[in-house]
């Protein structure tokens, strides 16, 4: 699967309104979880996501370190559903992996899991940092990937 990787100012507007409906449709109707999804921080971010048959299909998007927690980070994973059972999941994260060791010269990775994600980003090589606490109403752990 190939990746692409734009900024905020590289979307097409139907690519932006595609990105919002499938993170609305996941995180908001899926997770029937009411939240603020645009917050104004994609225009920080680089963008990581992957098209089938014309669809995108997962996605992620990144920031370099400061521009959400003190290292680079990961944010807003998604995977189309009816995509789950391919592992896109796991190829968006290593994209994004891989986005921010050439883009922000780092393997130091923040992300703010869901925690029961937990197993999912362990294969990633991150593991839980503290106590776990609620974002939005659903439990979360925060975990670092620091590979030297």
């Amino acid at each position: 699967m190939e990746f692409i990787i734009k900024s905020f100012k590289e979307f097409t507007i139907h690519e932006l309104y595609e990105i919002l409906q499938l993170r609305s449709e996941i995180f908001v109707v899926e997770q029937d979880c009411v939240y603020q999804d645009i917050d104004f921080k994609d225009q920080k971010s680089l963008h990581v996501f992957s098209r089938k048959n014309n669809k995108i299909v997962s996605y992620t998007r990144i920031f370099k370190p400061g521009d959400y927690f003190k290292n680079a980070s990961i944010g807003r994973v998604l995977v189309l559903a009816s995509e789950r059972k391919f592992g896109y999941g796991h190829d968006v994260m290593k994209a994004a992996i891989n986005a921010i060791e050439n883009h922000f010269k780092t393997n130091i990775i923040t992300i703010s899991a869901q925690e029961y994600l937990k197993k999912f980003y362990e294969v990633h090589h991150f593991t839980q940092v503290g106590n776990g606490y609620l974002e939005d109403g659903i439990p979360h752990i925060e975990m670092i990937r620091e590979l030297r």
